[in-house]
């Protein structure tokens, strides 16, 4: 544990250090992010700060090389496998992020690098299905490749599609991989793989990389993490997910007796990655039912309606990263404890928590505008019932003072 706390201190200063660096040449090469009408920053912003993560990375995978236990990571190629396979994917980003490519040459790029991984060495090798008694699927060549290859390319995409707000992206990604490096780290603990494993070393460095990024990219954000980053981050943590529960046969659980341990590989990285899968899966349909290209960009994605609710903008970030952790880590808990009836009551409380504070705005919204038509209505009875009202209606009757000639 303490090579890997080294590991993701490591990733987390050097990306620190070199994010004002990366800072100030993005600014001379003009990589620029000019406000749009369905951004929230009002002001140009400097993009490109995936580079500074990848250098971070580098830096803590070389120091990892070097340290007693993790050396063993690198006995096959899995480590270096993501290193290849992010700076190529780093590197697309950073073309996009100063030209502009169009999604098709994206897409292209998106599956050479993750097949370029593929040939390195991650890929899946089995799926545990808890359907009609099917069980443990062995993945061959001709179905792991291309299910790793989709499954890289979805997670790619959908951080990218999170990536709308000030430091959303880059802690959302720190707390999955931190909740992928627990349940990687419980796996070795428990025997299932080796205690210096590539998932954990990859989820540790990818954890330090965003954290030493989050100071310079949290609201108000002087500089973005651009494709480069959002696409980096997303490969990493397909791999973590590809290595870490792709590679084991849930069968082979001592804890295999429940469904719920069994059902755990599957339930963990799609827990880890809820948010940003649903983001993508809710803007293909939305957009596709309204005619338009799944990659068309609009102002619809899960923070901009956080806003639109009456949230602010660094209330948005925490209320995802809330539900981000509360999900992330209730998967790996669920995992790690098997499914305590203790750990499933507090995961419910946090639930109903955290729908009340999602709502909480509108709630308020709606309670001042009961109020405010409430005190409208008393004030416009007060007048009605008023005296000297009767004196400003037109089809009042005269005065009594009127008639006193006649008498």
């Amino acid at each position: 544990m303490r090579e890997y706390v080294v590991v993701l201190l490591t990733a987390a200063l050097v990306t620190f250090l070199a994010t004002p660096v990366v800072r100030m040449v993005a600014i001379r090469l003009r990589m620029m992010a000019a406000p749009r009408e369905r951004d929230v920053h009002v002001i140009p912003t400097p993009r490109g700060g995936g580079v500074a993560m990848y250098l971070g990375v580098v830096a803590a995978v070389l120091v990892a090389s070097r340290l007693p236990n993790l050396q063993r990571t690198f006995d096959d190629s899995q480590a270096y496998a993501v290193l290849v396979a992010g700076g190529l994917i780093c590197l697309l980003g950073v073309l996009d992020d100063k030209w502009g490519l169009d999604a098709l040459t994206k897409l292209t790029g998106q599956i050479a690098a993750a097949g370029v991984m593929v040939l390195l060495g991650i890929q899946l090798a089995y799926v545990f299905l808890p359907v009609a008694d099917i069980g443990t699927i062995s993945l061959g060549p001709d179905v792991g490749v291309p299910a790793t290859i989709l499954l890289t390319v979805l997670a790619v995409n959908a951080l990218n599609f999170i990536d709308g707000l000030d430091g959303l992206a880059a802690g959302v990604s720190a707390i999955a991989a931190l909740a992928f490096f627990a349940y990687s780290y419980s796996l070795a603990l428990d025997g299932y793989v080796e205690s210096a494993s590539a998932p954990a070393l990859v989820t540790a460095v990818l954890a330090g990389a965003c954290l030493g990024f989050l100071p310079h990219n949290f609201s108000p954000a002087r500089i973005f993490m651009g494709d480069s980053g959002s696409m980096l981050v997303g490969l990493m943590l397909s791999a973590a997910a590809v290595s870490a529960t792709g590679g084991v046969d849930a069968q082979s659980f001592g804890s295999a007796a429940s469904l719920l341990p069994l059902t755990l590989p599957l339930l963990v990285p799609i827990a880890v990655l809820f948010i940003p899968f649903t983001d993508l899966v809710l803007a293909v349909f939305r957009r596709t039912l309204r005619g338009r290209s799944p990659f068309a960009p609009d102002k619809m994605h899960l923070h901009h309606r956080l806003l639109s609710i009456g949230h602010s903008h660094r209330r948005a970030v925490l209320v995802m990263y809330f539900w981000a952790a509360l999900l992330s880590f209730g998967a790996v808990g669920l995992s790690i404890t098997g499914g305590r009836a203790e750990l499933l009551v507090v995961i419910a409380v946090l639930l109903v928590v955290g729908v009340v504070v999602v709502l909480s705005p509108r709630a308020r919204r709606a309670a001042r505008e009961a109020r405010a038509a409430e005190l409208e209505a008393q004030r416009q009875k007060s007048r009605a019932d008023h005296p000297t009202s009767r004196l400003r209606r037109p089809d009042a009757e005269p005065s009594a003072t009127v008639g006193d000639g006649a008498r």
